[in-house]
């Protein structure tokens, strides 16, 4: 599915200002993102959200709408119109970059009217408990899109397409199940059954519902010609109806498109059961990765990096993990934010970037930087910076498609300085020596596969040569708390 040496970038962030015109930004960036490496990028929900120009994406209103329609307040999305979104993608495949859409399917937001339906109440902090009698709820779960007015699709979702929603009470936050309804069962088991998120829950077991969400997908695919799709939210949702629904479209559009999932989750366990059950057709963001690059910047020299794969997706089915430092939902401010602090994230780069397995993800403010200003989960106002390290992430990738082939070798036996080394093909020969470390500096002696050569580290952090002895051996060096790079000197 993947490219040999991939590499696909979150091309957005939680904190984009709409001013900031992302898909006419996409189309300008797209010789320069061909020029970097970067063989497919993953762009925001394109649909209208229940906030108009103003929402992410994630509160998603109406599927059909890609910025075309009047609708929430504006024509246009937080990102552009539809013909700027087709622009974008036009402009990104033309330099060779695959496009993969968001897709949201869990749940509608912002619907345009209220219907009573009799529903069960249902405990927040443990959803097998649900009250003994139904009662008559006036419920925000009829979407009738009149700004569309029946294009592209004439369907109108009432209750009983959705399975449950969530209201403000007298007593506060509420969820509630549409009578004769019932959570799925193959969904993440946090909160007993975490079937339900937010906004009107999608039964996606509604035959309805199936064939307009399938229908939905062609359509989308011959509107846009994207290449593949991040799932939103996937372990909220029966894991089965992903791989029926991908199948479809695979089949009647004979295409092999790419699909990746957010599960996010920090129990390999539970990313494994949703591999099995779906048949291994979706790869996953490592979220437990992530997790470990969290810990260790925060524990600083105490981390013992000799760990840093464990119990991780890239480490038991590197075929089906997306790799990634951080995402929108863990940057600073947001609801899951753990964060991965700044002096880690270069070696956190090196570590998805110049090693043999999973397809690592770059995010959009490490690679260009972001300063924005929001409320976090405390209540208070906060001011973030985020660093761009596209300095050395412009390294990384140069030396990922030049030199980051053939079999690798790990020098994991120092809790606080770790390498490997690549040693080459006959394409692309010379091979390549990653050190890194989390306290001093350190040394580590590593087999490269080439005799009498000199290797030179891209990073500029030490301008000392290394030659490698007769037997294809070196020392290689990295500073206190950095990485360093090796890769052969020019002859």
């Amino acid at each position: 599915m993947s490219q040999i040496n991939g590499v696909m970038m979150q091309y957005f962030h939680w904190y984009l200002d709409a001013k900031d015109e992302l898909w006419q930004r996409a189309a300008a960036d797209a010789p320069k993102l061909k020029e970097l490496g970067v063989t497919s990028v993953w762009l925001p929900p394109a649909y209208k959200a229940t906030r108009g120009a103003e929402d992410v994406g994630y509160g998603v209103y109406d599927l059909f709408d890609l910025g075309e329609f009047d609708q929430k307040g504006s024509v246009r999305t937080k990102y552009g119109t539809r013909d700027e979104y087709q622009k974008a993608i036009w402009a990104l495949k033309e330099n060779g970059i695959r496009v993969y859409a968001d897709v949201v399917f869990n749940h509608r937001m912002g619907a345009d009217e209220t219907e009573t339906v009799r529903a069960y109440r249902v405990e927040m902090g443990d959803r097998t408990k649900v009250s003994a009698e139904a009662e008559a709820v006036e419920a925000w779960t009829r979407f009738t899109f009149p700004g569309r007015g029946g294009a592209h699709s004439d369907m109108r979702w009432s209750a009983e397409h959705f399975t449950a929603f969530d209201l403000n009470t007298d007593q506060g936050p509420a969820i509630f199940l549409v009578e004769n309804k019932a959570f799925s069962q193959d969904v993440d088991q946090e909160n007993g059954n975490y079937d339900f998120l937010m906004g009107a829950d999608v039964d996606t077991d509604h035959p309805q519902v199936r064939e307009e969400l399938k229908r939905w997908g062609l359509w989308y695919l011959d509107a846009t010609g994207v290449d593949g799709f991040r799932f939103d939210a996937v372990k909220h949702v029966d894991a089965e109806f992903f791989l029926s629904w991908l199948h479809e479209l695979r089949v009647e559009t004979s295409r092999d498109l790419f699909a990746v999932g957010e599960y996010w989750s920090y129990d390999v366990e539970a990313l494994h059961h949703f591999i099995e059950k779906t048949n291994g057709q979706i790869s996953l963001f490592d979220a437990p990765l992530h997790y470990n690059f969290h810990l260790a910047s925060k524990a600083g020299q105490d981390y013992d990096l000799r760990t840093i794969f464990d119990n991780s997706l890239v480490a038991q089915q590197p075929a089906l993990a997306v790799t990634l430092v951080d995402n929108h939902d863990s940057q600073p401010l947001q609801s899951l934010e753990s964060v991965v602090e700044p002096w880690f994230k270069p070696l956190a780069y090196a570590l998805i970037l110049l090693r043999r397995d999973g397809y690592p993800c770059l995010f959009f403010p490490d690679y260009y930087g972001a300063h924005y200003q929001d409320t976090g989960p405390d209540g208070n106002e906060h001011e973030v910076w985020m660093d761009s390290h596209q300095f050395l992430i412009d390294r990384y990738l140069q030396a990922r498609h030049a030199y980051a082939y053939g079999d690798q070798y790990d020098y994991f036996d120092e809790a606080g300085c770790i390498g490997w080394t690549r040693l080459g093909d006959a394409e692309h020969p010379g091979g390549m020596a990653v050190v890194l470390g989390n306290g001093d500096g350190g040394v580590r002696r590593m087999e490269i596969g080439q005799a009498h050569r000199r290797y030179v580290d891209i990073t500029g952090h030490i301008e000392t040569p290394v030659e490698t002895g007769e037997d294809g051996w070196g020392e290689f060096a990295c500073p206190a708390g950095s990485v360093s790079v090796w890769v052969p000197a020019e002859q």
